[in-house]
């Protein structure tokens, strides 16, 4: 049975220490509905205009931007730059702050402001998909422009104060006939013309295929699973080597991308975490059902990525090694990938 604000908030008041998300799965609720309880109080409900959103942050210098999905959150501490909206995407291509944004799944928004416990204010924008899950944030930081901050909540403060969100499902994308998927004779032909990597979305969906069920059919000369500690054996050894990578996050909304050397690897119970200055990573390991080396042609030469999904066949996270456009990938980042242990397929599902 639904819960109304008043209910959401006396039980929460139980609970004050308890992370957001946690408290919202727990409970049976949406993070969107836990947030919208307050409005009127620490919160002011937004219009989710990815538009105005864009045009304002720049003015508000150095902010932390965070996008997550159930088993990684990505982390990047900058300015907003270069920023673009149309109407159906919006792109961000900051040295830091790096994003592809899916407008029309940004269904709500808030801006939050909250005691940081030592007599500060932490301060964001958060914004949601129609099932209430969390698509982008927005954390202010001390360098923050707080008075172009203020402006920009100002701008998108929305007419409808109201506490309630509607709740729905978010349609799947990537759902194919499954009766009208491609052999693969089909799907070998078709990938092996590949000549940039953004045709691989648009190859599945002429295809009828989902992303794990190309990997799975396309044979070893393309793709193949790897060993589930590949993953942590991956990152710990691009931080060694200093190895610029390509670190890629999304959700039905965002995909956020960092771009560069990781140095700080840190393990923690079954997170795996980058704890970098301006990059913030957190992975659940355990999460993790399925590992996979994929190369992919290109009119430079072969892209080479590690891809991880979920027991739910969802892309979790993908790591490529970076690269400048017009030029084939850094051999030191293929050598890496092709050294990760291989699944043995005894063991394979």
């Amino acid at each position: 049975m639904a819960k109304s604000p008043a209910e959401i908030r006396e039980i929460r008041a139980l609970h004050p220490k308890m992370r957001e998300r946690d408290f919202a799965r727990i409970h049976g609720i949406s993070e969107a509905e836990l947030t919208a309880a307050y409005v009127g109080e620490n919160v002011v409900r937004l219009k989710p205009d990815v538009a105005v959103l864009l045009a304002g942050l720049p003015a508000c210098g150095e902010v932390m931007a965070l996008t997550r999905n159930e088993s990684a959150v990505h982390e990047k501490i900058g300015p907003y730059e270069n920023a673009k909206a149309g109407a159906n995407s919006a792109i961000v291509l900051g040295d830091e702050i790096d994003l592809r944004i899916f407008p029309s799944k940004w269904v709500s928004g808030f801006a939050v402001e909250k005691s940081d416990g030592e007599g500060g204010v932490r301060r964001s924008v958060q914004f949601f998909d129609v099932a209430g899950d969390a698509v982008h944030k927005v954390h202010t930081r001390p360098a923050t422009n707080l008075e172009a901050w203020n402006a920009l909540v100002e701008s998108l403060r929305s007419e409808d104060q109201s506490q309630l969100v509607e709740i729905g499902t978010v349609p799947d994308v990537a759902a194919v006939d499954a009766s009208a998927a491609a052999s693969p004779e089909e799907l070998l032909e078709n990938w092996s013309r590949l000549t940039d990597t953004h045709q691989f979305f648009g190859m599945l969906k002429k295809l009828n295929l989902e992303r794990l069920q190309a990997m799975r059919m396309i044979g070893d000369n393309y793709a193949w699973p790897l060993d589930p500690a590949a993953t942590a054996q991956m990152m710990n050894g691009a931080a060694a080597s200093s190895l610029p990578i390509m670190v890629f996050v999304g959700n039905a909304g965002c995909i956020q991308i960092h771009g560069g050397p990781i140095a700080r690897v840190e393990p923690m119970g079954p997170w795996l975490n980058v704890l970098d200055e301006t990059f913030h990573l957190h992975l659940r390991l355990d999460h993790i059902a399925e590992v996979w080396a994929v190369r992919k042609p290109t009119a430079d030469g072969h892209v080479t990525s590690v891809e991880c999904y979920g027991a739910d066949q969802k892309l979790i996270i993908q790591f490529f090694g970076k690269r400048v456009e017009g030029h084939d990938e850094r051999p030191e980042w293929r050598a890496l990938v092709e050294s990760l242990p291989v699944l043995q397929q005894s063991t394979a599902a």
